[in-house]
């Protein structure tokens, strides 16, 4: 990198530094840092539910999959969460906004205590939270990777970094400022994603007509729509995954229907980010699907991303890409920073200490902010362990997808009527039944990551169901009530 690349990395960080104390002064309350006082429109939360599920991970795991097994990486990723977002858009995203104006909630897992009890709420905060910490930690090994690749510097340095970079602004600001930057991040992307296309394609043989034809050239099946191991199955699998995941199974993308300011602007928003899912990644992902073409037989090709920027692009705009990176990954850590805050300082803190219940508002803003910068340190921490859980794949794809699905059944399915007979016995053992398939599947040596993936999730969910089919009790009237002023929020908005 030349100063001119550190240059407009420096300016990123300013721009972040910026938007965090000018959020500061909109944080009022915990109800400001954890919900943007449920003003949040719909553009803006759409622009932020996008962005925050994107992180260093798609330009280091990611493009060595593209690197490798070429277009299947957008139709079992982009494609399909595009698909779940846009179901969630109709069917969840209206009752998460309906439940912060119904039960005044500001965290994800709070309404549990009312669908289930305060066992299965506490179960799903603390497992939920454990693992978050592993996911949060691989984004940050991620970039430090990345970084490592364009400055030299060490990926513990890179960590460290920004890690630091993510807990000042996001310990200060709150979600007003993690949703700013998003969009601030959205921008330096388009303009970053754009330049490396475009040079790209001023790079290949065809010149612009390469979009159609360089997939001949490719190496044999990445041209393909389904390429093993990434296989018809295991899109399946990922849909699945993915309708949890962004319906709010991840927490931090409810957070951005529950800070939306009606349950139509939730709808809104949901549209707006499955039809970003759906078009940018064919631009996004473009230069890592033609790395082969320029780097034959790369030993690890997770670099193919960071080395196709080294070699084509300019003193600035390498920069600009890095600083698109960092951006990824800071609105991915510091979402996730603020939201796992919320869980710990609203559903188990309290149940702990009572002494944290009923707190004045500067002294719960106060808990907020410590709660934000002690669990943004550990994930530091795991962070600088990364290699010792499977590095960055492993932990974002195979530990962090596999566990979701359990977390996320009884959370998203009970927010659903039809689903009302599946009580707290039904929550806990779809929970600790997945978790167990997990566990098992860890144990015993299986081929495929179809199976090893979506196995939990599968069974969580018959578990979730069965249960339910089986419970001879009657649905709690707090469980009615709920569901009923969920649907007259889905209906009005």
């Amino acid at each position: 990198m030349q100063l001119l690349d550190w240059l407009v990395l420096s300016c990123y960080f300013i721009m972040l530094i910026s938007i965090g104390l000018w959020a500061y002064s909109r944080v009022k309350s915990s109800a400001d840092f954890y919900t943007a006082g449920g003003k949040l429109p719909w553009w803006l939360s759409g622009i932020s539910h996008h962005v925050s599920g994107y992180s260093g991970a798609v330009f280091v795991a990611y493009a060595g999959i593209a690197y490798t097994h070429g277009f299947t990486l957008y139709v079992w990723w982009a494609f399909t969460v595009s698909i779940a977002t846009l179901l969630a858009a109709f069917y969840i995203a209206p009752k998460w906004a309906r439940l912060r104006k119904y039960a005044n909630i500001q965290s994800p897992t709070e309404y549990l205590l009312v669908r289930y009890n305060v066992q299965t709420q506490q179960l799903i905060a603390w497992v939920g939270s454990i693992i978050k910490v592993f996911d949060t930690g691989g984004k940050l090994a991620a970039i430090a990777v990345l970084l490592n690749v364009f400055s030299g510097t060490s990926i513990s340095f890179g960590i460290v970094l920004v890690g630091i970079v993510s807990l000042v602004y996001i310990t200060i600001g709150g979600l007003w400022a993690d949703v700013w930057n998003d969009f601030a991040q959205f921008i330096v992307q388009l303009l970053a994603g754009i330049t490396m296309f475009v040079i790209i394609l001023m790079n290949l043989d065809d010149g612009a007509s390469s979009i159609f034809t360089m997939w001949d050239k490719l190496p044999e099946g990445n041209a393909d729509f389904f390429n093993d191991p990434y296989t018809i199955a295991f899109a399946f699998t990922m849909l699945l995954i993915n309708f949890f995941s962004y319906s709010g199974g991840t927490w931090n993308l409810a957070t951005r229907f529950i800070s939306s300011s009606s349950a139509t602007v939730a709808k809104k928003a949901g549209i707006l980010s499955a039809i970003l899912y759906l078009i940018w990644p064919l631009i996004l992902l473009y230069p890592m699907f033609a790395a082969p073409l320029f780097f034959d037989n790369l030993e690890d090709p997770t670099l193919s991303y960071g080395l196709m920027a080294l070699k084509f692009l300019p003193a600035g705009l390498l920069g600009l890409v890095l600083a698109s990176m960092f951006a990824n990954t800071l609105s991915m850590t510091s979402s996730d920073s603020n939201t796992i805050s919320s869980v710990i300082c609203r559903d188990i803190l309290p149940k702990l200490f009572p002494k944290f219940r009923n707190l004045s508002k500067s002294r719960e803003l106060r808990l907020a902010r410590i709660t934000t910068f002690c669990f943004t340190l550990i994930t530091i921490i795991v962070g600088l362990n990364a290699s010792k859980f499977g590095g960055v794949f492993g932990l974002i794809v195979t530990w962090f997808a596999a566990l979701l699905g359990p977390m996320s059944v009884p959370m998203i399915l009970g927010l659903l009527p039809m689903f009302q007979k599946s009580g707290s016995k039904a929550a806990i053992g779809s929970i600790i039944g997945g978790l167990a398939v997990f566990a098992l599947l860890k144990v015993v040596e299986q081929k495929s990551l179809a199976l090893e993936l979506g196995a939990p999730i599968l069974a969580s969910l018959l578990l979730f169901i069965v249960i339910g089919l089986f419970n001879k009790e009657a649905v709690p009237q707090k469980v009615k009530d709920l569901h009923s002023n969920l649907i007259k929020g889905s209906k009005n908005g």
